[in-house]
């Protein structure tokens, strides 16, 4: 194999799929990064039977085959390279990368004993990339990272009809967006889980991607989701199990509420955390007109602060943890935020609602919804 291409072409095309592979990697072979010349092109490729990632980049092919090679070193080269024309070959059992005075030589890894490539099949449906990308980067922050439960360390994706929509939860917080969807497929009602982890990658490397397509495969051996966009392809195995039937804890009643303008609670909330340790829960008092932030640390410290709020209902007091708060407002990303209170049982709060408003009197489409769970209030 012997191939020339463009340096940032080269560059690209490599650091995406080596973007893919997990942190950490089970054996050697399976960090590695398949190139594969023919025709006009080169394809970069990874495979570690969980996720797979693919794409292709116009070269020079002078000699057509495939080598493979230590996915995170070749990219790590193809970054520090000079401005000239890369040229790649395969030469006595090692990969040899040229470009200007620079050369490279790494060892080649079997390629007869890289797993094969999972195939897609037809396309289930797609959607505008923005779309996708600001959808996943709204509910990962709920997702679990514990182990205890796998199908909480996923995104649950439902599809009805015409809408996709995107789930995470931890158990105390639950995000979830709901976004078009061209259903090709005509597939009336479908779900499925996808690692959280992996999506959220995905949605990053498929960014500038103006349509993203999605693959749902649930029959045969492989049971997965591919994304394809921008000349690129991922795909991932689906997480088995049940996902809990969250969609049911958000409140119906919508009347008990505060609209606050959200870079200021966002300030005051960074304020006062300065002085509580371990993320602990920051009290907010909701009154007419105002809303008052209160923390306690170690050795007395303390700290207060208040905004200028709006409040329909009566005065209410909650203790919310200031990151996950902070999340879902960065996941309702608007000028103003409205936090809607759910009914308390006894001595225990109910959860809060904090959806999106474009104003202070103009409600937003409520398309992102974010229910955080309370902690208990200490006297």
């Amino acid at each position: 194999m012997r191939f020339s291409m463009n340096p940032d072409l080269f560059s690209e095309a490599v650091s995406f799929p080596v973007a893919m592979l997990p942190s950490r990697i089970t054996q050697p072979i399976l960090g590695g990064v398949l190139l594969e010349a023919v025709g006009d092109a080169v394809t970069f490729s990874i495979f570690n039977f969980e996720v797979s990632a693919k794409t292709a980049a116009a070269a020079i092919v002078h000699e057509p085959g495939r080598a493979l090679v230590s996915g995170r070193l070749l990219a790590n080269i193809a970054r520090k390279l000079p401005g000239a024309e890369v040229e790649v070959r395969v030469l006595e059992g090692k990969v040899e990368i040229s470009s200007g005075s620079a050369r490279f030589n790494l060892p080649a890894m079997p390629v007869e004993e890289y797993p094969q490539l999972p195939q897609l099949d037809e396309i289930t449906g797609e959607v505008r990339g923005e779309d996708f990308r600001k959808a996943v980067a709204q509910v990962f922050p709920a997702a679990s990272n514990e182990d205890v439960t796998p199908t909480l360390n996923g995104i649950f994706f439902e599809i009805k009809d015409n809408v996709l929509s995107l789930t995470a939860t931890d158990r105390y917080r639950i995000a979830t967006r709901g976004i078009d969807f061209e259903n090709q497929a005509q597939v009336a009602d479908m779900n499925v889980i996808v690692p959280a982890k992996t999506v959220n990658e995905a949605a990053k490397q498929l960014s500038h991607a103006e349509r993203v397509q999605i693959v749902i495969q649930t029959n045969g051996e492989r049971q997965q989701i591919g994304f394809i966009g921008d000349n690129k392809a991922i795909t991932t195995q689906l997480i088995a199990g049940t996902y809990p039937p969250v969609s049911r804890l958000f409140p119906t009643d919508l009347e008990h509420y505060t609209v606050i303008n959200t870079a200021d609670l966002r300030a005051a909330v960074e304020r006062v955390a300065l002085v509580v340790e371990n993320d602990a829960a920051i009290r907010f008092n909701f009154a007419e007109g105002r809303v008052t932030l209160s923390g306690t640390g170690s050795e007395a410290a303390a700290g207060t602060d208040g905004v200028d709020a709006h409040l329909a209902g009566a005065e209410v007091t909650v203790a919310l943890r200031p990151s996950f708060l902070r999340d879902g407002l960065n996941g309702a990303d608007s000028d103003y935020t409205r936090i809607v209170f759910g009914p308390s049982a006894t001595e225990r709060p109910g959860p809060v609602l904090i959806l999106g408003q474009r104003s202070k009197d103009d409600a937003d489409d409520n398309s992102f919804k974010y229910l955080q769970q309370p902690n208990l209030l200490m006297s």
